[in-house]
């Protein structure tokens, strides 16, 4: 007799190995629910309710960590946490939906963001261009039209050796060329727009009709964003989430996909005191948030993206926290991007300057990858798509 531990994190995966045992396909439509174990975390539920939702998930089999506060059933908010599989999560949104206390709604959150969790990435029309996230992680190459970006010094910031440089990066892989013209590194002025459109818009017309990916303009200035859509960009990637109300109206307008970016302060600034509770539920919220206004003012959620916005405005813990809970965005239903390229909290971790923060930026996005982000934004094309690649077929996709 010979015996181990599986890891099967999918009803896919789990219906697959039942399959192999010979089970019966009504055995697989039962139990393949019951393989999948999930963690829930509720913030901010009152107390009476909380209690009914622990009574709910203790009598299916399930369990719920809650402070001991629940028990005074007063009105008082408090956080839990449900631990259970698939089918007793089912059950459980079941009974909720006839429950007082605004449990209802709760139920539908909860199935939502199951749902969301664990549902395949959609096919993004970008201009002429689709982008199927689902198939193989998406290597978004950096292109900074800048004098002082910090991860190449103004290596790029003329327009022949820009052109010439997101041409190399197309040979070398990338899916999208992400083009900025601000330095968004931490303690950078900003430019006016005007100087940031003439970096970007020539360097945008001339490889626009050439490349074939589409390109993604990285600017918080709805001016920039449309005089760079004007040239034949087809993405807007804005550091600032959208806090300028003009940039949701120019993506609604457009139709334009939108990454919307966490940051905490500004380039200038943001790095002087970042301060959070929790930083991943704050970030997520954040997120969450915006998506929602833009979806609002009638953008379509399949055109929006999000980023958690590693380095802007956090600090190391901050950084590694975002890592290490990545796959918690997945909640939000949204595709991830990831830009943790030579950032410094790994030059910090490994004491390396920019130059040689390559095999610590691959380490994150090796791990970004495994935890579901749909997006790279790398400096190193070549060496990145590699290793998205190789885990990429590791986990079953993109393999031919």
């Amino acid at each position: 007799m010979k015996l181990r531990v599986i890891n099967i994190d999918t009803v896919e995966a789990a219906t697959e190995a039942f399959k192999e045992l010979k089970v019966s396909p009504q055995g697989i439509d039962i139990m393949s629910p019951k393989a999948i174990h999930r963690l829930i975390k509720i913030a901010g539920v009152d107390s009476r309710a909380a209690n009914i939702i622990k009574q709910e998930m203790l009598s299916r089999g399930g369990d719920a960590a809650a402070p001991w506060e629940l028990y005074k059933l007063d009105e008082r908010k408090v956080d839990i946490i449900l631990m259970g599989t698939l089918r007793q999560f089912d059950e459980l949104c079941q009974k909720l939906a006839l429950q007082p206390f605004g449990l209802p709604r709760l139920a539908e959150g909860i199935n939502k963001a199951l749902y969301n969790y664990a549902k395949s990435l959609p096919t993004i029309e970008v201009g002429r261009f689709k982008l199927d996230l689902s198939a193989r992680t998406h290597v978004m190459g950096v292109l900074n039209i800048t004098p002082d970006s910090f991860s190449d010094g103004g290596r790029y910031f003329g327009h022949t050796t820009a052109v010439d440089q997101a041409r190399q990066m197309v040979l070398d892989g990338a899916d999208i060329i992400d083009i900025g013209g601000e330095s968004a590194r931490p303690g950078a002025e900003p430019v006016t727009s005007e100087e940031e459109i003439n970096r970007v818009v020539p360097v945008i017309k001339e490889l626009a009709g050439e490349l074939d990916v589409p390109i993604s303009i990285d600017t918080y200035k709805p001016e920039v964003a449309r005089r760079a859509l004007d040239a034949g960009a087809s993405i807007i990637n804005d550091i600032s989430g959208l806090r300028d109300d003009k940039m949701i109206e120019l993506a609604v307008e457009r139709c334009t996909p939108v990454v919307i970016m966490h940051m905490q302060g500004t380039p200038k600034d943001m790095q002087l005191k970042p301060s959070y509770v929790d930083v991943v539920a704050e970030v997520a919220d954040w997120l969450d948030g915006q998506a929602e206004k833009a979806a609002t003012a009638g953008l379509p959620r399949d055109k929006i993206l999000i980023d958690p916005g590693i380095g802007f405005g956090k600090n190391l813990e901050h950084n590694l926290e975002l890592m290490r809970r990545l796959s918690e965005f997945r909640s939000l239903g949204y595709p991830v991007v990831l830009g943790t390229s030579r950032k410094s909290f790994i030059g910090t971790v490994l004491d390396l300057p920019v130059e040689e923060r390559i095999e610590g930026t691959l380490a994150t996005i090796i791990y970004g990858v495994t935890q579901g982000v749909s997006i790279i934004r790398v400096h190193d094309v070549k060496e990145a798509m590699r290793a998205s690649r190789m885990t990429d077929a590791i986990m079953g996709r993109g393999h031919r």
